[in-house]
């Protein structure tokens, strides 16, 4: 499908230092606290690391120079993101990891429940996957190009009692030695995403943080940015719960074991500078 792009983020202008961008039409964007700075990694006092580090460590504020949808924006956003979790119940969450956009629409389409994606969602989608993610501080490669990119169901398996999918080949091999090396303690949390599965986890966190995409691009690839389409995975320790996402996962007796049997090559280290929180959950599969 072959949809006109809208114009994205009017009148941003670049950040006090240079690296972020601020929208002109902001939805009154909340007020930002100043926030102590973290010790710096090293004893340059470049500007520009200081931001990197602070969007780094203090991912889930608001910060200077965050982009933010404009009020029609954010209202396209919120009924794409609702559309999004209808469709996903109606699939199944299983199934929702490897919906591809078309078939995603051709669903919607035949079923009313969902409803018939609107041309301004197509719109906004389409948007958000081509714009370049530098523009809101996510510096990631891009490893899915198209909108339409497919997952082959031939080359995927289903993990047992996980709910999630691995890629067959080095994803499979990588879990295996894991749990061999690391024990039935170590468990698949996320494996194998879509396009449309990515967009709905990015688009509710900017949801939830007001339209403020940079915000959510610290915590989540923007669609096409995420490793997870491509091999990578997440793994957690049985018992954890929610700070399986957390730098608490570093206390677990998972995350040691991955440690002393080198797997941990991280792919969003401690103080990075790609504008992403710090995971060590995330196991790198892909170069």
């Amino acid at each position: 499908m072959k949809m006109e792009r809208r114009q994205f983020l009017k009148g941003m202008a670049l950040g006090a230092a240079g690296i972020g961008f601020v929208s002109d039409a902001l939805a009154s964007p909340p007020e930002v606290a100043p926030l102590p700075m973290a010790p710096a990694v090293n004893t340059t006092s470049d500007p520009e690391l200081e931001l990197a580090l602070l969007r780094t460590r203090h991912f889930n504020e608001h910060l200077p120079g965050d982009a933010y949808l404009d009020p029609t924006q954010f209202r396209i956003l919120e009924s794409t993101v609702r559309r999004l979790e209808r469709l996903q119940q109606v699939v199944g969450y299983g199934n929702f990891y490897l919906l591809d956009f078309d078939e995603a629409l051709k669903v919607a389409a035949e079923k009313p429940r969902v409803g018939l994606f609107t041309r301004a969602e197509l719109d906004f989608m389409e948007m958000i996957f081509h714009e370049t993610a530098t523009t809101y501080g996510f510096m990631g490669k891009k490893p899915l190009k198209n909108l339409t990119e497919r997952t082959p169901r031939q080359e995927i398996v289903k993990v047992p009692f996980t709910g999630n999918f691995l890629f067959k080949g080095q994803a499979v091999e990588v879990y295996r030695r894991i749990r061999r090396d690391v024990g039935d303690q170590a468990v698949l949390t996320s494996g194998v995403r879509s396009v449309p599965k990515q967009f709905l986890l990015f688009l509710t966190k900017a949801y939830e943080a007001s339209g403020n995409l940079s915000l959510a691009s610290r915590s989540l690839a923007p669609p096409g940015y995420s490793f997870h389409g491509v091999g990578d995975f997440d793994v957690g320790q049985v018992g954890f719960g929610e700070a399986n996402f957390t730098a608490r996962f570093v206390e677990s007796d998972v995350f040691r074991r991955l440690r002393e049997c080198g797997y941990v090559q991280m792919r969003y280290p401690q103080d990075n500078l790609l504008g992403v929180r710090f995971e060590p959950w995330h196991i790198k599969v892909v170069a």
